[in-house]
């Protein structure tokens, strides 16, 4: 777990690397924390302000690099969600940067698909659907904002990796489970707070 003082250092230098690449200036090199030095899954979300519709979402979900570099890449990517046109610099007052630090995630193994209900929890779990080449991820917060109960869940995680909504049912469909800790401004360049996932919906 980080501590709110590292997660608002999160969320600050998020938005420093928006800024920067939609102004398209150089990143400095920026003094962080020894625990950006770990590695760690991170998502960067940009949200509308204050709609909070989704501007942009991307992130490295393994802990393959370390957070620093995570969050540059995916901080930057965001910015060119390929769902959405490219953030432009008018925008850049009217998004808010949240950031999800990922644990790593966990293959959930199961004899019979259906155990898979008990084994997820809404509010707790984010999920990755895979088989062969497809694989497809949602954040933690992401069924709690859209009401899914469990199998809606995984059927919808499915279908995020290319893959039929049912086929959390094959057993070469691999489902891991992780959890986040989400850090967000409260407004564009405002305060961040710590958010924090509940069963109701957003």
């Amino acid at each position: 777990m980080m501590s709110f003082k590292e997660g608002v250092e999160t969320v600050r230098f998020a938005r420093k690397v928006v800024d920067f690449v939609v102004k398209q200036k150089p990143l400095l090199e920026v003094k962080l924390n020894d625990v950006f030095q770990q590695k760690r899954g991170v998502f960067v979300t940009l949200l509308t302000f204050p709609r909070k519709n989704l501007r942009g979402c991307i992130g490295i979900p393994d802990p393959v690099m370390k957070l620093q570099d995570a969050i540059r890449e995916a901080a930057s990517s965001a910015t060119r969600d390929p769902r959405f046109p490219p953030v432009n610099q008018k925008e850049l007052g009217n998004i808010i940067v949240e950031v999800t630090l990922l644990t790593k995630p966990e293959l959930i193994n199961v004899e019979n698909p259906k155990d898979y209900l008990s084994q997820i929890v809404v509010g707790r779990d984010g999920l990755i659907a895979e088989k062969g080449f497809f694989k497809g991820l949602l954040l933690p917060q992401v069924p709690v904002e859209y009401n899914w109960d469990v199998e809606e869940f995984l059927s919808q995680t499915c279908m995020k990796a290319g893959l039929p909504p049912d086929a959390w049912f094959d057993k070469e469909t691999k489902i891991y489970r992780f959890s986040g800790q989400i850090f967000a401004e409260k407004e564009p360049y405002g305060d961040v707070e710590e958010r924090r996932i509940d069963r109701k919906s957003c």
